[in-house]
């Protein structure tokens, strides 16, 4: 869960509703009085739930609303209006999506809130069944709706709805959304650019092709205007993110083109690092690992989610790649670049994984020795192919086997963070602690989901570089200091 930081002083004035209601038009409970006057400025409270490309959306709706005058505010209650920016593509998110509306509805009949607006993937994946397994919600906004997020707040207040949400479920645009002119989410020395909406790839365990619709890849005039911009506001990280990084170009008929584009985004001035994420194994070609070999600001980080090594169990995914293949992908990358930090994502209890399946798969995490590592337990999503297969394995073993690869990884994760102990690296600053210590990550660990660096103390601020020593280890994070200068 991302909570919004920053306050716009943006306002909105707004007559409150009068008779038996509160302000927001909904009958007052018992005991429950609202203390606000009749004109006041309109304030709207933001959860953003999810992974970065959630975030992007998040970021460029509350942008649209700070320019449409409203105060925005990361206050869960106290608001005239609280979106939530929703992910649903697996349970568990599901889950926690609908725990934080059910909770945003307890604090609306409690006059706490005025009204709930739901947008997102869990908005676009459920519709008007969303309205139905949390009551109460103003308005359910899907993704194609996302820039008229400031009018469907309007609305929202200005309605007097008691029942049934209004719906905004209308058709996704056959392009990517511009994503200029974001509030960012946190101090901004890192930041998001999407290259990319959507996945041709019909994986059978994903929804995500049903949810953010079929691959569009962002014009490259766009890419380079947003990274200019986010430079300008002071990025010194930019992360390329998209459901499939390595397929940006293909519909525009440009062939491997993720390598000409990060050599025009390094040209860029400003910020010092590039990152790229969700790397598709099978699309990232020679001419990729050469560029990011030879780039000075392209991080030698590689996210590429494997999701299992056995090749039964990869066709029973509609994965294109396979065991051999990987494998020496693995090995060209090691070659080609030493240092570089490796990083997969893993599925286990897919159906028809048996024993020895997984024991193929837990004996390759152990040769792979991948720096990070996530392993997620299958879930069989309503609509997916693999959710209609037979030989379903049981809870219990699914989440023995993802803890037997979790015990695995965790030892070599512990094993190559004590290894680093003498190495020197530049490490960004995330955050700088009151008594003087701070936070901060080298090259080979992404915001959110790696380890970090904790710097013992030094003069820094965020979003500066600094040079450290590797002193020790505590779990997943590494312990460094200063190198005197």
């Amino acid at each position: 869960m991302v909570w919004l930081e920053a306050i716009l002083s943006v306002t909105m004035v707004l007559s409150a509703a009068g008779g038996g209601e509160n302000r927001y038009g909904y009958p007052v409970r018992a005991g429950i009085q609202s203390k606000m006057s009749s004109k006041q400025l309109l304030k709207v409270g933001f959860i953003s739930l999810g992974c970065p490309k959630n975030q992007v959306d998040s970021e460029k709706m509350l942008g649209l609303l700070g320019q449409s005058g409203y105060t925005v505010t990361g206050d869960e209650e106290g608001v005239d209006v609280l979106v939530i920016n929703t992910c649903g593509f697996i349970q568990p998110a599901k889950e926690e999506a609908l725990e934080v509306i059910r909770r945003a509805l307890v604090s609306k009949g409690r006059g706490r809130v005025g009204r709930v607006v739901v947008t997102g993937c869990l908005s676009q994946r459920m519709g008007a069944e969303l309205g139905k397994e949390a009551e109460g919600i103003d308005a359910i906004v899907g993704l194609g709706e996302r820039d008229k997020i400031a009018g469907i707040v309007a609305e929202a207040v200005r309605s007097k709805r008691y029942e049934q949400p209004a719906l905004y479920l209308g058709r996704r645009a056959g392009t990517v959304a511009k994503d200029r002119g974001r509030l960012l989410i946190g101090a901004g020395h890192t930041a998001y650019l999407r290259i990319a909406e959507g996945c041709n790839r019909r994986c059978s365990f994903c929804t995500i092709p049903s949810i953010r619709g079929r691959f569009h890849s962002k014009r490259k005039a766009e890419i380079l205007s947003e990274a200019k911009e986010l430079a300008a506001n002071g990025a010194q990280e930019l992360i390329l993110i998209a459901q499939d990084g390595t397929a940006w170009g293909r519909d525009l008929k440009i062939q491997d083109g993720l390598p000409d584009l990060v050599e025009e985004l390094s040209e860029i001035d400003g910020p010092r690092w590039f990152r790229l994420m969700y790397l598709y194994p099978t699309g990232i070609s020679d001419r990729l690992i050469e560029t990011i070999a030879e780039s000075p600001k392209v991080v030698r980080y590689i996210d590429m989610p494997l999701q299992h090594i056995n090749d039964g169990i990869l066709r029973a995914m509609r994965r294109s790649d396979r065991r051999e293949k990987t494998i020496a992908l693995i090995e060209r990358l090691h070659a080609a670049m030493p240092d570089v930090i490796l990083r997969t994502t893993l599925i286990v209890g897919l159906p028809g994984e048996g024993e020895g399946e997984f024991a193929e798969l837990l004996e390759f995490v152990r040769w792979a020795r991948f720096d990070a590592l996530g392993c997620f337990v299958y879930y069989p999503e309503a609509g997916t192919a693999a959710a209609r297969m037979d030989r379903q394995v049981d809870d219990v073993t699914k989440r023995q086997r993802q803890e037997a690869i979790m015990l695995a990884q965790q030892k070599i994760a512990f094993e190559l963070a004590t290894a680093r102990i003498g190495q020197m690296l530049d490490c960004l600053i995330d955050e700088v602690k009151p008594d003087g210590s701070a936070v901060g990550r080298f090259y080979g660990q992404a915001p959110e989901i790696d380890g970090v660096c904790q710097i013992r103390s030094g003069a820094v601020k965020v979003g500066d570089f600094l040079n450290v020593r590797v002193v020790g280890s505590h779990e997943y994070d590494l312990i460094v200091d200063p190198i005197s200068t």
